[in-house]
């Protein structure tokens, strides 16, 4: 058990274990079909086709069933950010962009302001998400990180840093919008408010580099009603709009409901939460509101699908590795029920049927993330931060030699 103990939570078996799982699930399609040079994993296609397209000055969001099938839903500053791996051969192309996405979130969770046992944890808990992820070769983990990576500038007073991750976030899939809920937290507001116009303006004229002014500003206007469309389409989708809206919809045939029931209380509690002052200096406060941004970022989305709660599961990670120890035994229940229902409600953990019928069915990975974010919430409005001891964070005890 000793050693069982000393394995799971070695920082270098647990990296080796991340990246491992990464690249077996993305490169177990290439090594399995090595004669499909042109790769089968459509949201790469798609990715690289942004840049293609940009540069061509096609439009980005039409339909190319000749190349992949489905539609690109991003901007064309993600075209810039795909032209390194774009140029590349496609099986060569979609490992690297998988290694790279998983090297960023890496390197976002170790920077956290936590000691070196609950970065590790986090890590450990995200294997799973980030080999789900991996396999479909989404970009959540990039937007999980640039979020981060908000939080962490603006926290080290690199405030005009911090604008350039939001910036980017937003450019890419909206979801980015969503760092500037640590404005607060920020001791120059005038340097992230300039930050922001500055790098809006850098991000909306650099495409026109590799295209055309009239290009990228009509690729702006078309951006719009393409996603309104994706919208209407998460909303009847069997396996979209995995989000708490979603889970009513379908739990009770309720389509025509609107978002807005759930979305504006969803919003009061979210502006509550970050209402005590002052604890706006404390860490675990702050480490608290991030993990409340990632985890509302996808159950208050209709876009999520299962590989999207990758960024929520992160946020999952942070709020355990802050938990005041001891914990509790409804605490202990949100771990868990997160941790299989949230974090493997996808995988071949449940049998098929249920899996299909009931959890994807019924949009059921969001219900233990949305009771996770009202733990996190009554937390940041209950908790007494001051008065907490070292005595009270999670670290690494030592095993007894005869344990």
């Amino acid at each position: 058990m000793t050693l069982l103990r000393k394995t799971l939570f070695n920082r270098t078996f647990v990296v080796v274990l991340l990246f491992g799982l990464s690249l077996f699930a993305v490169a177990k399609d290439i090594i399995a079909h090595p004669e499909n040079t042109e790769t089968t994993h459509n949201n790469y296609i798609i990715y690289k086709h942004n840049f293609l397209n940009l540069i061509h000055q096609h439009t980005l969001f039409g339909p190319e069933p000749q190349y992949y099938f489905d539609l690109n839903h991003y901007g064309p500053v993600f075209g810039l950010i795909m032209a390194p791996f774009a140029l590349l051969p496609n099986q060569v192309g979609v490992i690297l962009w998988v290694l790279f996405l998983t090297w960023v979130t890496y390197y976002a969770i170790i920077k956290l302001p936590l000691n070196n046992f609950q970065k590790t944890i986090i890590l450990l808990l995200n294997v799973n998400a980030m080999m789900g992820s991996s396999g479909n070769v989404q970009v959540n983990p990039l937007i999980a990180s640039l979020v981060i990576f908000s939080f962490l500038l603006i926290r080290n007073q690199k405030d005009f840093w911090a604008a350039l991750m939001i910036v980017i976030g937003t450019a890419i899939k909206l979801y980015g919008i969503v760092g500037l809920a640590f404005f607060f937290f920020s001791d120059n507001k005038l340097r992230l408010i300039l930050g922001l116009v500055f790098w809006s303006v850098v991000l909306f004229i650099l495409p026109m580099a590799v295209s055309s002014p009239g290009y990228i500003i009509q690729t702006y206007k078309d951006w719009l009603p393409d996603l309104q469309a994706k919208n209407a389409a998460n909303l009847v989708s069997y396996r979209g709009n995995v989000s708490v809206m979603g889970m009513i919809a379908k739990i009770f045939n309720a389509q025509g409901i609107s978002n807005l029931y759930t979305l504006i209380p969803a919003l009061l509690l979210f502006g509550a939460s970050m209402l005590r002052i002052k604890y706006w200096r404390n860490k675990q406060y702050q480490l608290l509101l991030l993990a409340s941004v990632l985890v509302f970022t996808v159950i208050f989305s209709t876009g999520s699908e299962p590989p999207t709660y990758v960024i929520a599961f992160i946020g999952f990670g942070i709020w355990y590795v802050n938990l005041k120890r001891p914990i509790t035994g409804f605490e202990r229940f949100v771990f868990i029920f997160t941790l299989l229902l949230t974090g493997f409600g996808g995988s071949d953990l449940f049998p098929p049927d249920i899996r299909k019928n009931y959890i994807v069915k019924y949009a059921l990975m969001a219900l233990p993330a949305f009771i996770l974010w009202l733990k996190i919430v009554h937390e940041m409005l209950t908790r007494k931060f001051d008065e907490e001891t070292e005595e009270n964070v999670l670290q690494l005890k030592p095993v007894a030699a005869n344990a």
